[in-house]
Formats: structure tokens, C-alpha cells, sequence
């Protein structure tokens, strides 16, 4: 059976929503309804429980970025679309930063809508072939334990699902705190060789004098205090994978030990001659920019390039604020539970403020901060007494941008970018088409690069 899937269609104009109904709505898998104002989309989602909202931008007494920030703050697993006639750098950016999925042009492509919606439904598919035992019934956005429904995680799911399926060693990157390890350990997970051991190394915590016995093992006397024969990390993953986090940490010598195993599939035991097969699948991990370490001769060139064979970056969380929501309120819900309180729920200005914020720590600051509001509290809401200082200043926190040199691939795209953009003089329409891209992903490029519409 299929399953019906709710849309709140929300405009001033009462012409667009009986566009909207009349020409979406005779799908059966769709079931929809129509309200000309916020106030009164706010009142439907009581009782209707929306999968999906078109809200336009400029309606009158509460606009669309105002209901987006009611909807997220109150009904976070709700994907929203945004209705505008303004196709300004500005707006979108006011949009997307709100929470919004993606956005459209008025006078609405009716295709483009049914497009939007059909990437939605795909999105939740594919989180839903991610659910394991480790998602409990009530995450409707966990994927093999990641917590998301923003589009940049929908990517990160797409790969995660594609990289599973082949051997080749992955590289994933990001800052501290974005769930590397979660992306490692789901690629396992949905990999052929799911059944066999995941082993979890930090690099960073291996004192230098003995990380090439931790996963290389040893012989019997290789070094004082070496009474017995040990098998290292690489033969205890035999079948299966080996995560090494904080891959950038590594010494120079051990650099060259795991350029060799990656080179010739085998590796020998310190004080052995022994030669043994590496029968693993190897993903690593790191937060430092590994290009320019290479530049400073800290890491080597080709053994970057044997590790990043496939690449995947984890966002940061200012990136996927709309996913601030859910991943609070699974928080409250988990330690909630650890700590056996009944606390129901995120008070409508705390949740403002978690939201407002640049979270420099990411989701293990969230966490943190969560955990900390869970212990202290003493109602049966989380309130904003309850968080730290730097949440309630004025200004929200700036994360400083480290600009380093961009790899030539990183160069090329950029400037690809900002040509269509300039062509097009800035109409995101027009350059998205241009560059055969969605304009929710052309979005994502400006930030990432940076990118400004000239004064």
C-alpha cells in the first residue's frame, strides 16, 4: 500500500492554492490542504499533521520566514519549501538559513513542485533504509544512528549508501564534533561486510612509541616489556573494517608503514618477518586540512592520495541549522531517560536561542549543553535559565574562517560558479540551469565558497 503523504499548501493568494489543489492534489497519494495566512497554517498543523509546507515568502502580518522559524521550532520533522517571486541572493539566503529544504519561483513550474516533492519522498526513503536497531520507533529522521533530514545530510545519506556497496578506502572530513565516526560506522553498517568486526581507532590518543604495535602488533620480545605475541588492529578487523580517526595525527614512520599496506595489501608485525595479508576495509578520518599539510611537508603527498580515494565531508552544524530541532530534542529525549527525568519537552525562547547559534563544537557541543540543561532542570520544560552564557549573548558567536588554499578541483569549481553567476547576472534560475544543478545545491556552493553578489 502506498503511503499518503500530507501537504499544507499556505498563500495570500486564494488563486495559488486552487492551482495548487487542483493540480497536485488529484495525485491519490496526496492529501492536500490549503490556508491563506501563518496564523491560520499554525492553527491546521494542530490537527493535520503535515509532511510538507509551501509557504510563500510575503504574506501579510506573518511571513513565510516567520512561520518557517513557528513550524521548525514546534513541528522540526516538517520539510518546508519556499514560494517567492524574489529570486535575490538575500531572500534565499534568509530562507535557507531559516531551515527551509529548498525554495521555488512564483509563478510556480507545477513540474518543479511535483520535483521538490518526489526529492523529499526520496529523502525520507532513504533515511528509512538506513533505520537499524540502534534508530528507536520514535526517530523518523535516524540513519543508522545519524539524526537529520537537512538536505546536506540527505547527500551525506546518498554517499554513504553509494561508498557502502564498493571497497575502496574512504576519507571523511569535518570539524570536531560533527559525527565522523557516525559516518564511518554507517558505512560499515550497510557495507558487505557489516557482520564482521568495526574497530575504532583514535590516532590522536596512541602514544607515538607505540602506535605501530597497537596496529601492526608484535612479536614476543620485539621491545622491553613484549612478553607475548599480540595481534595489532589491522589483524583483529580481518573481514571487516578498521576506522582510524584523527588520521592526520600520525607520525611520519607510521605514515610510511600505512603507505606500504595500502600500496601492497600486506604488513608484517614489529620485530616479525612475517608477511600477513590485510583483509580490511580502511576508512580514516580527520579535522585538519591534510592539503595544506602535505604543503608543510607534515603529512605525505602520496599517502593522501592513497586515503582519499573516496571523500566525504561532514557539515557542520551552522550549516544544517534546521536540523537543531531534532537533534535537541533527541538529546532531551536520551538523556532524559539516562537521568530518569520527565522533562517533556524545549521551551519556545530556549529552543530560539539554541537555534540562533554558531555552534562552534557542533553536535557534541549540543549534546553537552543539552546533557548539562538535563541534570539542572527542575520543571517540565527546558527553559533558557537552563543554558550556558555564550548562548545568550546579543551577537550570536562567530566561528573564524580559516582561509587556506583550495585544492585545484575546489578552484576550478569555484570559479565555474561565480562565471555562471556573473553571466547570469546573479538570477540563481539561470545560473543553476546553466550548471545543470539544483538551486538548493547552487546555494550551498555560494556559501561554501563564499561567494557575494557585487554592490
Amino acid at each position: 500500500m502506498s503511503v499518503t503523504t500530507r501537504i499544507l499548501f499556505v498563500d495570500d493568494e486564494p488563486a495559488y492554492c486552487r492551482i495548487f489543489r487542483t493540480r497536485i492534489g488529484v495525485d491519490p497519494q496526496f492529501l492536500i490542504e490549503t490556508t491563506n495566512s501563518g496564523d491560520g497554517a499554525l492553527t491546521r498543523l494542530q490537527t493535520f499533521p503535515a509532511d510538507i509546507v509551501f509557504a510563500d515568502m510575503n504574506m501579510p502580518l506573518m511571513d513565510g520566514v516567520e512561520l518557517l522559524t513557528e513550524i521548525k521550532d514546534r513541528y522540526p520533522q516538517i520539510f518546508v519549501i519556499m514560494l517567492t517571486g524574489d529570486d535575490t541572493t538575500s531572500q534565499v539566503v534568509k530562507a535557507m538559513k531559516a531551515g527551509a529544504y529548498d525554495y521555488l519561483l512564483k509563478p510556480m513550474d507545477l513540474e518543479m513542485v511535483k520535483r521538490s516533492i518526489q526529492t523529499i519522498l526520496d529523502h525520507k526513503a532513504a533515511v528509512q533504509s538506513g533505520k537499524s536497531a540502534r534508530c528507536s520507533q520514535g526517530e523518523n529522521f535516524c540513519f543508522e544512528n545519524i539524526i537529520g533530514q537537512d538536505r546536506k545530510m540527505f547527500e551525506i545519506y546518498e554517499q554513504i549508501n553509494q561508498v557502502a556497496q564498493s571497497m575502496a578506502t574512504v576519507l571523511i572530513t569535518g570539524e570536531s564534533g560533527t559525527g565522523k565516526e557516525l559516518i564511518a560506522a554507517a558505512i560499515h553498517a550497510k557495507s558487505s561486510r557489516k557482520n564482521k568486526p568495526f574497530i575504532q581507532i583514535n590516532c590522536a590518543a596512541l602514544a607515538d612509541g607505540l602506535i605501530s604495535s597497537e596496529l601492526f602488533g608484535h612479536e614476543k620480545g620485539a621491545f622491553t616489556g613484549a612478553i607475548t605475541r599480540k595481534k595489532g588492529f589491522f589483524e583483529q578487523a580481518t573481514g571487516g573494517t578498521l576506522f582510524l580517526d584523527e588520521i592526520g595525527d600520525i607520525s611520519p614512520t607510521t605514515q610510511v608503514s600505512l603507505l606500504r599496506i595500502l600500496e601492497l595489501g600486506t604488513f608484517q608485525r614489529v620485530g616479525g618477518s612475517e608477511t600477513i595479508r590485510a583483509d580490511v576495509r580502511l576508512i580514516c578520518a580527520t579535522n585538519r586540512d591534510l592539503i595544506a599539510a602535505t604543503r608543510e611537508k607534515l603529512f605525505r603527498e602520496d599517502l593522501y592520495y592513497r586515503l582519499n580515494v573516496v571523500s566525504l565531508q561532514a557539515p557542520p552544524l551552522r550549516d544544517r541549522k534546521s536540523d537543531i530541532p531534532l537533534l535537541a530534542n533527541y538529546f532531551l529525549e536520551r538523556f532524559s531517560t539516562i537521568n530518569n527525568k520527565q522533562i517533556e519537552g524545549i521551551s519556545q525562547d530556549a529552543m530560539a536561542l539554541l537555534c540562533a547559534y554558531e555552534w562552534p563544537g557542533n553536535c557534541r557541543e549540543l549534546a553537552n549543553i543539552i546533557e548539562h540543561a538535563v541534570v539542572f532542570c527542575r520543571e517540565k520544560s527546558l527553559t533558557r535559565e537552563l543554558l550556558p552564557p555564550q548562548l545568550k549573548t546579543t551577537e550570536p558567536s562567530v566561528v573564524p574562517v580559516h582561509h587556506t588554499a583550495m585544492p585545484t578541483l575546489a578552484e576550478a569549481e569555484r570559479t565555474l560558479i561565480k562565471k555562471a553567476l556573473e553571466e547570469s547576472n546573479w538570477n540563481l534560475k539561470m545560473a543553476a540551469e546553466a550548471l545543470d544543478i539544483a538551486r538548493g545545491t547552487l546555494y550551498s556552493k555560494i556559501e561554501k565558497y563564499h561567494l557575494h553578489k557585487p554592490d
